[in-house]
């Protein structure tokens, strides 16, 4: 696979700064019973590393002593560490909302044929990828047999209440561009989805997030191989918007590797780039539990164009 970080690194983004930490995403570990083109972690069945329930415990005390509102759950597929169910009741027992970064297919793998049904007892909220609404797209970017997968997983969360008006339980669904292009209008491609995926299958869900795909890893791979990597960063940087600094998902978030370690965002984490505290080459969160991470400047490098071109992109879709 082509390394992409030395391609990134000399860069013209704006330096910018974190707000107060509201949001705490983990990467539970990069193991993933898929292995999708578009992946930005490189994740797939035979990846091993795990975050252990020592870390975890680091995690819920993080949570605990800097009162952080929510905890954002990814992988890989999360759902496959040993501890993700230990972590959600007790991050929502402290009153945490828990999201769960969930790629359906995981809902009928052997042995979590029950994971749905705990999801909604503890509400947990589900943000699935399901990057097309038709099959030939999904199988093409995500492999065969996934998009019937994805949908009996929708149609299973849907069963419980997810994507129901006043159930509490919310299910947003995401999209990605199958390849080197922007997201399109986040607003009239929800609107797509819920008209094709209703008359289709019955399916509700209550917002499309539109992600941009990251020059990183096994997609920024891809580009280069293709020839195309110049191109899409030529794109991403002439849609850059000033006015989508602003809400930046870094600006008040966290990531946490499977070891604890801490990084701006999960690109970042993906290209080896932690998060600066003064006089260490790299802080664990076991270290900053007493810690205000406000105020830090946040690492920058090129691929932060693909947050802040057009409508912008963030773990909560388009930003405009």
């Amino acid at each position: 696979m082509h390394a992409t970080l030395e391609r990134l690194e000399n860069t013209t983004f704006p330096d910018i700064a974190r707000r107060r930490v509201e949001t705490l995403q983990v990467n539970l570990g990069y193991k993933c019973n898929q292995s999708c083109v578009h992946c930005h972690v490189n994740a797939g069945p035979k990846r091993t590393e795990m975050m252990d329930r020592e870390t975890v415990d680091q995690v819920l005390a993080y949570l605990s002593t800097r009162r952080v509102g929510t905890l954002d759950l990814t992988g890989g597929a999360p759902e496959l560490n040993a501890h993700f169910r230990y972590l959600v009741e007790r991050a929502r027992a402290l009153g945490v909302k828990v999201m769960d970064r969930c790629n359906l297919t995981i809902l009928s793998e052997p042995g979590h044929e029950d994971l749905a049904d705990f999801l909604a007892a503890h509400a947990v909220e589900v943000v699935a990828s399901l990057p097309c609404y038709t099959e030939e797209l999904v199988d093409r970017q995500r492999g065969e047999g996934v998009y019937e997968r994805s949908v009996a997983g929708i149609r299973r969360l849907n069963a419980l209440g997810y994507g129901a008006h006043g159930s509490g339980l919310v299910l947003n669904l995401v999209y990605n561009p199958q390849g080197p292009s922007l997201p399109p209008a986040q607003q009239a491609l929800e609107a797509d989805y819920k008209r094709i995926l209703g008359e289709s299958f019955g399916i509700r869900f209550n917002k499309l997030f539109t992600l941009a795909n990251m020059p990183i890893q096994r997609f920024g791979s891809m580009l280069i191989s293709k020839g195309k990597f110049n191109e899409y960063m030529a794109l991403l940087r002439s849609a850059h918007r000033e006015q989508n600094l602003d809400d930046v998902m870094c600006r008040a978030m966290v990531s946490v590797d499977h070891q604890g370690y801490l990084y701006d965002c999960d690109f970042n984490q993906m290209l080896g780039l932690p998060l600066k505290v003064e006089g260490k080459p790299r802080t664990h969160i076991a270290d900053v539990l007493g810690a205000d991470l406000a105020g830090n400047p946040i690492v920058v490098r090129e691929h932060c164009y693909g947050c802040t071109a057009g409508q912008g992109s963030s773990c909560g879709g388009a930003l405009a």
